[in-house]
This record gives structure tokens, sequence and C-alpha cells, in this order.
């Protein structure tokens, strides 16, 4: 009997899909919060020739050092638009052979993206983990604030200006004068986070080695280089 308690109070391995930005990395701190949940990987995806973050356009390199800086480690994934499904459950059919049971996700508001996140969570038979799911944008957008954590614009298809704003309140009240998300759900903007409490040390990127990027309608912020601090 001993035993079994045992395993019952045992905190259930998971990874967190991670795209590197405020999203992902909150959705992750909220599930080690939780106590129910061990996070043991972050599962990134790439662009099929492994350089880029698939949506973010983040170099792969500096995901690594997230990665790093705070202690999980991560795979990463190489894959197409068209095969990312597939790609997806196998990555996770090899972590479910290292203990993982569930898996944690930044959705927040789009119901297509939440269908997927239970059908093919359904198919792997794994726990989905949503914590931001059906929240105020703005409670979240404040709670990463006020936690400590810290992030850059990296990617918008609004402002060019915004590109490596720092995710602030000052940010937060210009964001209000636009009739969107707040947190940018639809891809309006993306950030890459820097610091916070699920850091043991901070990224600092190289202000020397930052390019402006257009393509396919959004503007990136191409940080060539980083290094913990």
């Amino acid at each position: 009997m001993k035993r079994n308690s045992e395993n019952e109070n045992r905190a259930k391995r998971v990874f967190c899909s991670w795209s590197g930005g405020k999203d992902s990395c909150l959705a992750c701190y909220r599930a080690m919060l939780d106590g129910r949940f061990e996070v043991s990987h972050l599962l990134n995806f790439l662009a099929e020739d492994g350089a880029r973050e698939r949506a973010h356009g983040t170099r792969s390199s500096l995901l690594k050092l997230q990665s790093e800086a705070i202690g999980i480690p991560m795979v990463q994934v190489k894959a197409s638009w068209s095969g990312y499904e597939r790609k997806f459950k196998q990555a996770v059919s090899e972590l479910k052979l290292k203990g993982v049971q569930g898996g944690v996700f930044g959705d927040i508001d789009l119901i297509e993206h939440r269908e997927w996140v239970e059908r093919v969570c359904d198919d792997l038979e794994i726990e989905p983990v949503i914590p931001l799911w059906g929240r105020a944008p703005l409670d979240i957008v404040q709670e990463f604030i006020e936690e400590g954590f810290e992030a850059i614009v990296v990617a918008t298809r609004i402002k060019e200006e915004w590109l490596g704003r720092r995710f602030d309140e000052s940010f937060i009240e210009e964001l209000k004068n636009y009739n969107f998300n707040l947190c940018g759900e639809s891809g309006e903007y993306h950030t890459f986070v820097l610091d916070g409490p699920i850091f043991k040390r901070r990224l600092k990127i190289n202000a020397s080695e930052l390019e402006r990027v257009h393509a396919n309608g959004m503007w990136f912020l191409d940080i060539k280089s980083g290094e913990l601090v």
C-alpha cells in the first residue's frame, strides 16, 4: 500500500511545447508551480533546414541557450508545416519511452488550437495541460511581467518599430490601442524570453549583432548570437 501511495503522489513527467516566447514560458512556469507535474523536456520545432524556430524565426542556437539557462533539456525537431503533426507524434512517442505522460501547451483562446492539442494528445494517450486556457489576456500579460519575466519582441506584422522592444507595461498600454488579443494569439507579434523565475541564468543578446528582416508579411529581429550571464 505504501508503494502505491508513493506512485500516486509522484509528479507526472511532462514536456513543454516550446517556442521561446512568453506564452509557452508562462505555461511552463504555471505547470511547475502546480505541483502535479515535473517538466522534464522542452519540445521545440524548427524549419526544415533546422536553422530557426518554426513560427517565430528565432535561431535554434538561441533556443538551446534558453534550455541551458533554465536547466531543462530541449528536443529540437525539423518539420515542414505539412509534416508537423507526424513529426510531433514521433517526437512525443520517443519522449514517452523516457517516462513522459503529458504535454504542456501555451494556447489561450483559439479553439482550433485546443482541438488539435486534445485530439493529438488523445491519439498519443498523454494528458494535455493547458494552464493559460480561457484566462483574460490582460491577466496573462500582467502576470508575465509581475512574476519577473523579461522578454523582447522578435517578430510582428503590425509595426516594424516594435522589433527589439522590451515586453513591459508601456508596450502593453500601446497594444490596447489595437483590436486584437493582447497576447498576440493570432500571430500579431512574437517574443523571445531572456530571463525569469524559471531561469537559473539570464540570457544576454549581443546588440551589435541584430538585423531586421522582412519576409512573408512579417518583420523579424534576427538575433545572431547571445550568451548566458
